[in-house]
């Protein structure tokens, strides 16, 4: 006996496991349910357990495609396939088309034709002049009589191992079965992987220790109340308990510290009483740009700035008269009093759909319905192929957000540029820089400083122009802003990268929501 196996740190579980194999012997995961009638779940930990510890090794593994009967094939095996009730329809009835056959038996119109293929390939049926499938001859063909029998056992068998079935038995099951997708198949198919193990040689020094030590694995591990009032614990085992295994951590559920800091500023932009707006990931041409002023031969309106769908291509329609108004807007200012871009507006080009690259789109289909004096802001998720590195992603969030009335002006939007800033993103440096937008007049950059990434821009700003507004009926003062709401979660949370955001890496999860 080995003085230095402590048999306290062996499992029930893994006592009972190495008692039943001799050292060497080879076995299967099935071959321990058998024996010990455990759970393959409880098999599973008594062989990891013993593997850890050296006492158990992988020998071999192989691989064997399984047919199991889904609900389609077990309907098949009880009322027929469709080859065998057709042909028992034609045996007592005669000739049919395929519209009756199909009225008559219940089946689909793709159904019924293609068990007319296949038993016409086999010479079974034949289609007449007057399109009437006729039986060529009595009996079934050998394919359908052999799907029967492979039915019938699956019935009674259950899951049918590719190792027990016969070549052709494979062929007809491979033509019937889905790996994917199976509940349109009468089978379903799947790979099932078969690992042996064996016990190692160190193995029998803790077996002979157990032995000794009177250990069997069926000692009692917990003494519950049911235990106590029927007195079964009389005459049993209990089992030690090891005071040196440390205790579980206990883990427990926590939202996504960028979740939660996507609900604060929400929760705080509500509270100054503005109202959230939000809209579809999928746009148009005409809300995500043209109805913002950009001109359809802007540089920012190349195929390579933004994701277009495939099917469909283009929206049905656009609303009027917002339509009429926003392109002529573009081609002669229509009643801004603004020269326009003096182009012709392509009306088709317009309804093209887009996955949508800003938040501001979102704000201009806001503008048509807005309250004068109104605050509204969104949370949007937008979409550009730009490249992915620290401060860029090409699916990212925008904070997006509009104010009308007749008071608002540059100095109402620097404070709100300043809230953000410093309230929102937790930023201590801070500066507003000028820029050019198509919708905007003036237009303003706010830029913050990372303790990494330096100076960074969080987004545009601006008033936005009557080529904009007045097309949808809005004849006051409009502030709007589009600032990245990943870049002010950066400096929040303390991150250097905005991939970190989005980690599926639990610990890291864990380890910035305790901060």
């Amino acid at each position: 006996m080995d003085n230095q196996i402590d048999t306290r740190t062996f499992h029930p579980l893994e006592v009972r496991l190495l008692l039943a194999f001799e050292p060497g012997r080879t076995f299967t995961t099935a071959d321990v349910v058998d024996s010990l009638g455990y759970k393959v779940g409880q098999c599973n930990q008594a062989v990891s357990w013993l593997s850890a510890k050296g006492l158990l090794e992988e020998t071999g593994r192989s691989v064997v495609t399984v047919y199991e009967l889904t609900d389609l094939g077990a309907d098949y095996a009880a009322n027929g396939t469709p080859e065998e009730r057709i042909l028992r329809h034609l045996a007592e009835h005669g000739p049919a088309r395929i519209p009756e056959i199909t009225a008559a038996l219940g089946l689909d119109n793709k159904d019924v034709g293609s068990a007319y293929g296949n038993l016409g390939k086999s010479g079974v049926l034949s289609m007449d002049d007057q399109k009437r499938i006729t039986l060529v001859h009595e009996g079934s063909a050998q394919e359908v009589a052999l799907l029967r029998s492979i039915l019938d056992r699956a019935v009674s068998a259950g899951a049918l191992p590719g190792t027990e079935l016969s070549d052709d038995e494979r062929t007809i099951l491979d033509g019937v079965s889905r790996k994917r997708g199976a509940a349109s198949a009468p089978f379903r198919q799947s790979d099932r992987e078969t690992v042996t193990w064996r016990l190692t040689p160190q193995a029998a020094a803790v077996t002979a220790t157990l032995l000794l030590a009177g250990v069997s694995g069926e000692e009692i591990g917990q003494l519950t109340p049911e235990m106590l009032r029927d007195g079964s614990w009389h005459g049993r085992t209990f089992r030690p308990y090891p005071l040196s295994v440390p205790p579980v951590q206990a883990v427990i559920g926590r939202r996504s510290p960028y979740a939660a800091y996507l609900d604060e500023v929400k929760d705080k932009l509500v509270s100054l009483g503005f109202e959230q707006f939000d809209g579809s990931l999928v746009e148009t041409e005409f809300w995500n740009s043209d109805a913002l002023f950009m001109p359809q031969f802007h540089s920012a309106r190349d195929i390579h700035d933004v994701y277009y769908l495939q099917t469909p291509t283009h929206a049905r329609e656009i609303e009027e008269p917002y339509l009429s108004q926003v392109a002529a807007a573009h081609e002669n200012g229509w009643h801004t009093g603004s020269r326009g871009w003096r182009y012709a507006f392509d009306r088709d080009f317009t309804r093209r759909l887009i996955l949508r690259s800003q938040g501001t789109a979102v704000s201009a289909r806001t503008l048509k319905d807005a309250k004068v004096p109104g605050r509204y802001f969104g949370m949007l998720r937008c979409f550009r192929p730009d490249d992915v590195d620290a401060t860029h992603l090409s699916d990212f969030y925008q904070t997006e957000g509009i104010v009308l009335g007749e008071d608002v002006n540059l100095k109402t939007l620097l404070g709100l540029l300043e809230m953000f800033a410093v309230e929102v993103a937790g930023a201590t440096d801070v500066k507003y820089v000028p820029g050019y937008f198509p919708f905007t007049e003036p237009s303003v950059e706010v830029h913050i400083k990372h303790p990494v990434l330096g100076w960074f821009e969080l987004g545009g700003s601006g008033i936005f122009r009557p080529e904009v507004t007045e097309p949808q009926g809005v004849h006051v003062p409009v502030l709007a802003w589009g600032l990245g709401i990943d870049r002010m979660a950066l400096m929040r949370l303390g991150l250097a990268d905005l991939r970190e955001l989005f980690s599926p890496d639990i610990q890291n999860v864990r380890r910035r929501r305790s901060r």
